[in-house]
């Protein structure tokens, strides 16, 4: 009795759900579109953009950046080694005001600091550094000059921030750098 009793519940489970799938399907079968719930959308046509204005481009002479009259003249081969300068203890009392130091050079070019951490052979091998110090948040840049493909990270506007900057990079990404002065790229 237990197995007419099982076919008998799996027959009237299966008859309730083709009762139900008829109930919601058989309505979507004999429905006709209806007319009020179509949205017709009356919007203006795009407005006419206007036409661009020709730009003249004229080219942009950038004057060589002078060094300063205390900057140390640095080049690849040369290492210096700066002596600190001994300030007498009446030197510190005179009331002779100090200029103030100036942020443009001769030629009212910003005075600011990169810092150069190679000098490689090939444009792609540069590339490849330069993307590397990007993608970990430096400002990198690369610059050709003689053959050499040079990889500078800055400018900063500070010396005693491109020596941290120098330091940090040094600590992060193994590199030895020196600090330069930002030049900017010649048109």
């Amino acid at each position: 009795m237990a197995a007419l009793d099982k076919n008998l519940k799996q027959r009237i489970v299966g008859a309730l759900v083709l009762v139900a799938l008829a109930v919601i399907f058989l309505p979507m079968l004999f429905s006709r579109p209806d007319d009020l719930r179509q949205v017709v959308v009356d919007a203006p046509a795009i407005p006419k953009t206007p036409e661009m204005q020709p730009v003249t481009q004229e080219p942009v002479i950038v004057p060589e950046a002078e060094p300063l009259p205390d900057e140390p003249q640095i080049e690849e081969t040369a290492t210096i080694s700066a002596t600190p300068e001994v300030v007498s203890p009446a030197t510190v009392d005179s009331p002779v005001a100090v200029p103030p130091v100036s942020r443009l050079d001769a030629n009212s070019l910003p005075v600011t600091w990169s810092v150069q951490l190679a000098s490689l052979a090939t444009r792609a091998s540069a590339e490849e550094l330069q993307q590397k110090l990007r993608s970990k948040g430096y400002n990198a840049y690369v610059r050709t000059f003689e053959d050499k493909n040079r990889v500078l990270v800055g400018p900063v506007v500070d010396r005693a921030a491109a020596e941290k900057l120098r330091d940090l990079l040094g600590h992060q990404m193994n590199l030895k750098g020196f600090i330069v002065r930002f030049v900017p790229e010649p048109l």
